[in-house]
């Protein structure tokens, strides 16, 4: 079984490594790979092997994905629920089954949040993130809003994700930030010159989602134009060109460690990341058992100093090429 993680200061405690959901409903694949009889087979899987941090959002299918993972839940009774961490986000507004733009409103957070709970299956959500940070609407107002809701009962603990020092900072002293979700793994390291420090200094947990550099650093990635239409990594600038080329060349060093270990590529980026301190729980996501088992082996891995400080030097910030996301979803980033 999995060890458990405190994330924050306000009791939130989860498994060291959490599963996440999205691409068992969008972005990865295509609609014709994805089986929901695995899927749900997998978040079984996962409550079995001890991880308890399961993260959904309104914006995965949109809603299909917190669907899903209410008929997971229910399929296997009485106290599953009470077992798991469910964590979920608002914060866009949709038209005809797509993102239209952000919303953070009060009112429209209450309604998202409703949502999400009746979807859900459940009187509460245990880890409520805005999903970006919406420059309309100041963030004391979301977070007072937030706040209301955990006073109501219907939200345990608060998350940002993407959000910059700026914004966690004020959101802070508004009512205390549990975690901070933000893309952070061996092949992308902004967190750490500045907002690393400062969730240590206001005693806030990291949950980094693309952990394995979507796939990137697994070793089993092809280039952007040989994945489907619909494929994220299509899109993904990292994936492309000469800066597909040079990444290879950089991840090469995670697959050669793995092969020395005994482990796989995915397990060595992952066992980097839980080194890095107790207070960060990964949330790799798959929508299949084998890779699951896969990924929860990486709680397992010892590296030591030396192989840490080398995994640290093949993939330094200057050694990958290409920015992780295209223009307009890095806009959408509180950097």
């Amino acid at each position: 079984m999995l060890a458990t993680r405190k994330l924050g200061t306000q009791g939130l405690t989860v498994s060291a490594l959490g599963l996440g959901l999205m691409g068992m409903s969008q972005a990865y694949g295509t609609s014709e790979e994805r089986n929901e009889q695995e899927s749900i087979a997998t978040i079984h899987r996962a409550i079995e092997l001890g991880v308890t941090l399961l993260d959904t959002a309104e914006a995965y299918g949109p809603y299909e994905n917190e669907e899903l993972l209410a008929r997971a839940l229910e399929e296997l009774g009485s106290g599953a629920r009470d077992r798991v961490v469910i964590a979920t986000k608002f914060g866009f507004r949709f038209e005809n089954g797509a993102i239209a733009g952000m919303d953070s409103r009060p009112e429209h957070i209450r309604e998202a949040v409703e949502g999400s709970l009746r979807r859900l299956g459940t009187d509460h959500i245990d880890l409520l993130y805005q999903h970006r940070v919406d420059p309309t609407v100041p963030i004391e107002d979301v977070v007072g809003t937030m706040a209301e809701l955990v006073r109501e009962g219907k939200v345990r603990f608060l998350g940002l994700s993407e959000a910059g020092e700026r914004t966690i900072r004020r959101a802070h002293a508004v009512h205390p930030i549990s975690v901070l979700q933000s893309e952070y793994s061996l092949w992308e390291r902004n967190l750490e010159p500045r907002l690393v420090p400062l969730l240590r200094e206001l005693g806030i947990g990291l949950v980094p989602f693309a952990p394995l550099g979507r796939g990137f650093l697994t070793g089993t990635v092809k280039r952007a134009e040989e994945y489907p239409e619909g494929d994220f990594r299509r899109g993904d600038p990292r994936y492309q060109g000469e800066n597909f080329d040079a990444n290879v060349r950089a991840a090469s060093a995670v697959r050669e460690l793995a092969t020395r270990k005994g482990a796989t590529a995915g397990q060595i980026a992952l066992a980097w990341l839980l080194h890095r301190g107790d207070d960060i729980v990964p949330i790799p996501g798959t929508k299949r058992r084998k890779y699951l088992e896969e990924n929860v082996g990486a709680a397992d891995v010892s590296l030591t100093r030396e192989e840490m400080a080398a995994l640290d030097a093949a993939l330094a910030p200057e050694k990958v090429s290409g920015p992780r996301y295209g223009e307009k979803q890095m806009s959408q980033v509180d950097r």
